[in-house]
């Protein structure tokens, strides 16, 4: 059998993704959280685990570095990765949102300036709506950017609100709700078809069956 490269990006998102790729039979006894190693080899020798961040995990796969890779929707949209998007895995569930001080209203009519770490996201958005926006890229702390009048609102991932409400901010509106999604190379898919089909399958089958259970089925 010919090794399968699966992508994942450190943290949350690669913790819960091994506990699933456990769940079907593939595991990698020698990760452990915090290592610096970035490539393991899994105990049956059938796949290799490429650790990268979470903005590269869509380039790698479309790109052939990694056949699988599991990566948040709000990544993905933003690279503009072109992979087979084969299953929403349900983990790492949140919302897009633009949030403001108290009070900020969202004209049709008047442009506003935008501070996120999502420009693509933002202009895609606000486009496909006719609105006339100016995105200021941020790579952190974008909660700060309306508060000193760098801009008049921000876009940005709101999973509890806890701290949009310790800066002043509250949700103006909801744009999109994003979770994890398994992606294939399109390549891969054809080549490797024999070995990645039975992993979608399986991780399919106990992505379908957690939802039963979650909905009381």
């Amino acid at each position: 059998m010919e090794t399968i490269k699966i992508a994942l990006a450190k943290g949350r998102l690669a913790d819960l993704s091994l506990e699933l790729l456990e769940q079907i039979g593939i595991s990698f006894s020698s990760y452990y959280e915090k290592t610096r190693k970035l490539t393991f080899i899994s105990d049956d020798g059938n796949y290799e685990l490429i650790l990268v961040k979470a903005m590269d995990v869509g380039t790698y796969v479309e790109n052939g570095a990694a056949d699988i890779g599991v990566a948040g929707k709000d990544t993905l949209l933003e690279a503009g990765a072109d992979v087979f998007e084969v299953i929403d895995l349900g983990f790492g569930r949140c919302e897009f949102a633009v949030a403001g001080e108290p009070g900020t209203e969202l004209s049709a009519h008047q442009p506003l300036t935008i501070g996120t770490k999502y420009p693509k996201i933002t202009n895609d958005y606000f486009q496909a709506q006719g609105r006339q926006v100016e995105t200021i890229k941020l790579n952190g702390s974008v909660e700060l950017a309306p508060l000193v009048g760098l801009s008049d609102v921000i876009v940005d991932i709101v999973e509890t609100g806890s701290t949009l409400k310790e800066n002043n901010l509250e949700v103006i509106e909801t744009m999109l709700s994003i979770s994890a999604r398994l992606v294939v190379n399109k390549a891969s898919f054809k080549t490797k078809g024999t070995a990645i089909r039975p992993v979608i399958d399986q991780v399919k089958s106990i992505v379908d069956e957690k939802g039963r259970v979650t909905n009381g089925n």
